[in-house]
């Protein structure tokens, strides 16, 4: 069997390792316990969360042991990373209410058991330390000028940091020794943002025990152009079925970028990768192909076989309809598209626009699609082959759809 070191490496998924070289090494000759800590602070996992979830499952499907750290205890206190202000104090009952969530939506991609996958709540022995043995046993460890270099403090400085929060790499850390002690956990797997807590837990364990203990961290889920994905008009792209309907959560697949979709197959599915290298070779609307497995692929793990189905069906069936012989059209002269046609242009000689102005509008609020796919650029030109034969089909919010063409 593959290393499933490699296998994460060749799928881009590795961001940081503390020992590259050991941690491959230990993967491939033992079984490894390892966790990821996921601090519930919402009532669902979203989809920077689902790449974790993947890479877990990754690891356990080539024998290693993963725990999921459902963080109620950290969670009283928040996170700083990545936050320009404190996070809103959440109540015990909001906590235990999003774990309970937290476990069904893992349970979805992981196997839990007896020898399988372990799940533990970090409340369980956080809420009852007692904060002076704590800090003589576990704070003396922690450098606090050390500590004020790491990104996810440095960040904070200038806007203030709490000292409520300055606690949080600390308990992470002790998360991380604990789990060491009790499990023989030797590894621990997080977010890119996560490295300067992941560096505590290690520091930690080594000052304690003496033994040795790793961390890798993941690539986070960005675009082509560094943005991070996972963003909807409504906010972010949860994998509650309640928030995000699963032909929404379809859909957003379905209309990634040309530049983000193979990089998307590699990173949040288990396509194969001899399949992804053909899909690669995919060029212009045949990408499109590879946008439908995306897609459906992702919303089987999250939603059911069931839904995906569904979902793909319903957005087939929107489109051939959408592109059947009774659609309105516009029929442009070969002169007219010689050079091309801007988009906008094409749209107001259609009628779908009144002005440009609307049209740039429409397209920075992601309401206009060309031949399916979702246009970000409001400059977009519309070439004399695109629009030969059966042209292109426009369409305009969920449900106005119009082919120009040339005749």
């Amino acid at each position: 069997m593959q290393n499933v070191f490699d296998v994460l490496k060749e799928r881009g998924l590795i961001a940081q390792t503390t020992h590259e070289e050991e941690i491959r090494e230990l993967l491939g000759r033992e079984k490894v316990t390892f966790y990821i800590g996921f601090d519930p602070t919402a009532d669902s996992l979203h989809v920077g969360h689902f790449l974790q979830m993947v890479v877990m499952a990754h690891m356990q499907r080539a024998g290693h042991r993963p725990i999921a750290i459902i963080g109620g205890g950290t969670a009283m206190i928040g996170d700083p990373t990545g936050k320009t202000d404190m996070r809103r104090m959440m109540t015990r009952e909001e906590i235990d209410h999003n774990a309970a969530q937290f476990q069904k939506q893992l349970g979805k991609l992981i196997e839990f058991g007896e020898d399988k996958a372990l799940m533990l709540n970090n409340a369980d022995w956080i809420s009852g330390l007692n904060y002076m043995e704590f800090l003589r046993d576990i704070g003396v460890h922690f450098s606090v000028n050390r500590m004020l270099t790491a990104e996810c403090f440095k960040s904070r400085l200038e806007r203030g940091l709490s000292f409520l929060e300055f606690n949080y790499m600390l308990l992470q850390s002790y998360d991380f020794y604990l789990l060491n002690q009790q499990y023989n956990c030797k590894l621990e797997l997080g977010g890119d943002d996560q490295w300067s807590n992941i560096i505590g837990g290690i520091e930690l364990v080594r000052r304690k025990t003496g033994k040795q203990a790793y961390g890798m961290t993941f690539t986070l889920l960005t675009t082509s152009d560094g943005k991070k994905m996972g963003k909807t008009e409504n906010g972010a792209l949860f994998l509650d079925p309640n928030k995000v309907a699963p032909y929404d959560f379809y859909q957003y697949w379905r209309n990634v970028a040309d530049n983000d979709v193979i990089r998307c197959l590699k990173l949040v599915t288990f396509v194969p990768m001899d399949q992804i290298r053909e899909l690669e070779k995919l060029e212009g609307q045949e990408l499109n192909r590879a946008k439908e497995l995306l897609a459906y692929e992702v919303t089987s793990m999250v939603h059911g076989e069931a839904e995906a189905k569904k979902a793909q069906e319903t957005a087939r069936a929107l489109f051939a309809g959408a592109a059947g012989g009774d659609m309105p059209q516009t029929v442009l002269t070969a002169a007219e598209a010689a050079d091309g046609i801007g988009l906008l242009d094409a749209m107001v000689k259609a009628g779908l626009i009144p002005s440009k102005g609307e049209g740039r509008r429409l397209i920075a609020q992601g309401g206009i699609s060309v031949n399916d796919e979702k246009v970000a650029d409001p400059n977009l030109v519309l070439t004399g082959d695109q629009l030969t034969g059966d042209g292109v089909v426009v369409k305009k919010g969920k449900k106005v759809y119009h082919r120009i063409l040339v005749k």
